[in-house]
């Protein structure tokens, strides 16, 4: 178990994930099949050709998913009673083939439960293209929106979905330390 219990979310913190994943154009069009989504957006080069992305989008609800996925390691692996929900959602800038996706969070509000047994904790999630850019470092787009960057100090990761995510998370059991149980980093 590597997630936090309740107690270790600070509100203002940041969380920088560790893990990344390139996506393939074999994830997105599983992740369509799976879900019955057939866009020609996401699905058909030839109708993604003549769009004003000039190809295939990677479905936004994958994406979304994706960054939950990174996210779980360093906050609800192991300690997490359930997902309350996701509020929020944007996709500021879009996803392709062969994008290598990061994810961050921040603590923005937590509070016990009623019966003070368990925690709710909510974090903005972020999930940003790495490294997005063409060979003079510019982004790729006329969208006004294209330059937002990351807090990890790179100027050309962008920001491609957040959302608001509330989880229902295991208080600390009694007796056991920060150190005992090995959560958290």
């Amino acid at each position: 178990m590597t997630g936090r219990y309740y107690e270790e979310f600070e509100v203002g913190e940041t969380i920088e994930h560790r893990r990344r994943r390139t996506v393939s154009e074999a994830d997105n069009q599983r992740f369509c099949d799976m879900t019955m989504n057939g866009q020609p957006l996401h699905l058909d080069a030839a109708f993604a050709a003549d769009t004003r992305f000039g190809e295939r989008l990677v479905n936004g609800l994958y994406t979304m998913s994706l960054a939950v996925g990174i996210s779980i390691p360093e906050t609800t692996d192991g300690t997490i009673v359930a997902n309350l929900s996701y509020d929020d959602v944007e996709h500021p800038n879009p996803v392709f083939h062969g994008d290598t996706i990061r994810a961050q969070s921040t603590v923005t509000e937590k509070r016990e439960t009623s019966d003070g047994e368990r925690g709710i904790v909510t974090m903005r999630v972020e999930a940003f293209k790495v490294g997005d850019g063409d060979a003079d470092g510019e982004p790729e787009a006329d969208d006004e929106s294209y330059g937002e960057r990351g807090d990890d100090g790179s100027d050309d990761d962008v920001l491609v979905c957040s959302f608001e995510r509330t989880a229902l998370s295991l208080k600390r059991p009694e007796g056991e330390d920060a150190g005992d149980g090995g959560s958290g980093p």
